[in-house]
């Protein structure tokens, strides 16, 4: 008998490196045809590697749920899709929509297996330098910081926020049309929140470069695992796989990471993570 099927997660897939494509073209498979696959983001730089991996698990899983990354958000100069910033976005929405792929912008899946049902809410909020190092009063004085220590995202030279004047103005509009609909979902219901970036400031604490924290979320979403009844919220970007609490939530980091970085850990990169059931 076929197992029951499971709620997974995964990102920072990171395709472009040979070792993490392969994982993804021969080891990222389900346990069992019932099984859901959320991505959190960073699939890859070019579109063509986006589309790729997630037709490929579309074809595999039952049902696969997609939040963007920075990376996929990049304009870099090899990518044939040269679009930036809001239209880059949604050109990769188009295309998981032909792919039959949920994304922020459709109608939240209802997960009614094991530890449903629950809302499945795709997000894509960005960050507004909020996360500042210590010392920094305003985002100015955070981003010399970072500077002066040479930790600089690559999103300042490749993430483009068009039409909007800066990426801390997309980020708050997206949190505000974020909110809307997450408000707007059946309150009877608890919630999966699934985003690239993590929602609170805590799991960054633990960073090497504690001035990298700026490119990593918005203070605008401290309260959303309380506010909007998460049973569990699922994020990757710091390549740091975990599990931390907050307010009796379940927050999982749930990225594969770089080969230099999974290979320190064990010999092949690891697979997703249980969300629902609760192990």
């Amino acid at each position: 008998m076929e197992a029951p099927g499971k709620l997974l997660a995964i990102s920072d897939l990171h395709v472009s490196y040979a070792d993490n494509r392969r994982f993804v073209a021969d080891e990222l498979r389900p346990e069992s045809s019932a099984d859901w696959l959320l991505v959190a983001g960073d699939i890859g730089e070019l579109a063509a590697d986006v589309e790729w991996a997630l037709d490929l698990l579309s074809r595999r899983f039952a049902t696969v749920v997609w939040a963007p990354g920075n990376h996929e958000l990049w304009t870099t100069k090899d990518d044939p899709v040269q679009l930036r910033g809001e239209e880059r976005y949604r050109h990769l929405v188009s295309v998981c929509r032909r792919l039959g792929v949920h994304t922020p912008e459709d109608p939240y899946p209802v997960w009614r297996g094991a530890g449903g049902p629950v809302t499945v809410a795709p997000l894509f909020v960005l960050y507004d330098y909020s996360f500042r190092p210590a010392g920094a009063r305003t985002k100015e004085e955070g981003l010399k910081l970072a500077y002066d220590a040479g930790v600089v995202c690559t999103d300042e030279f490749m993430l483009h926020p068009d039409p909007y004047p800066s990426r801390d103005a997309w980020c708050h509009r997206r949190v505000a049309e974020t909110e809307a609909r997450l408000a707007a979902c059946d309150p009877g219901l608890p919630t999966v929140l699934v985003n690239h970036f993590p929602l609170v400031r805590e799991p960054t604490r633990v960073l090497h470069y504690p001035e990298f924290a700026q490119w990593c979320g918005t203070d605008r979403t401290a309260e959303w695992h309380l506010r909007y009844r998460a049973a569990a919220v699922v994020y990757g970007h710091l390549h740091i796989p975990r599990v931390t609490w907050h307010g009796g939530v379940p927050h999982t980091e749930v990225s594969v990471g770089y080969p230099r970085e999974w290979g320190r850990r064990g010999s092949r990169p690891p697979g997703p993570r249980q969300i629902l059931p609760r192990s």
